[in-house]
């Protein structure tokens, strides 16, 4: 019984160390996807811990435990889609009953300046998303494509047509 407990709890400490170094080295730039997905910080915080203990949740069925960023930047991603839903029922029913919007939060520093920041929310989240992983996070459009479920050359037409709004739109006002 004794001998039981203890390889227990260190099989639970090795649990437990490999968590904390994969938290270690995956969360920040979760928090950030999630940051430039939904433009809240403190939902981007929450979206990349709930989809870090979804995936590391699942360990023992991933195919392969090198894809676990792959993996977490697909969770992030879905977590920031289901935010914007919730958020969308949200805002029409505090506009509906009340006339208010909720202030939009403020971002960390030297992420994006406020204009910026606008115009790339504005872009329909599929094509945010495509940007956001093809040029913030630098990933292989073969990467994105797994990432969103889609084919390359849906990455390309996606990324294409959000980097072309937003040039165009930000051209058009500088002086």
């Amino acid at each position: 019984m004794r001998v039981e407990l203890e390889d227990a709890s260190v099989a639970g400490s090795r649990s437990s160390s490999a968590m904390d170094e994969l938290y270690a080295r995956h969360i920040v730039r979760a928090v950030r996807l999630a940051f430039l997905m939904t433009g809240e910080r403190e939902a981007s915080e929450d979206i990349a811990q709930d989809a870090f203990i979804r995936v590391f949740g699942r360990w023992r069925h991933l195919r392969r435990k090198e894809s676990f960023e792959a993996y977490l930047h697909r969770a992030v991603i879905n977590g920031a889609r289901s935010h914007h839903r919730r958020r969308g029922v949200e805002d029409r029913f505090l506009a509906r009953e009340a006339g208010l919007r909720t202030p939009a939060a403020a971002e960390p520093e030297g992420l994006l300046d406020g204009r910026r920041r606008e115009v790339l929310l504005s872009l329909p989240p599929r094509q945010r998303a495509a940007v956001i992983l093809r040029y913030y996070e630098d990933l292989s459009e073969d990467q994105v494509a797994a990432l969103l479920a889609c084919s390359r050359g849906n990455v390309k037409s996606l990324a294409s047509k959000g980097m072309a709004r937003l040039r165009e739109v930000l051209h058009d006002e500088e002086p």
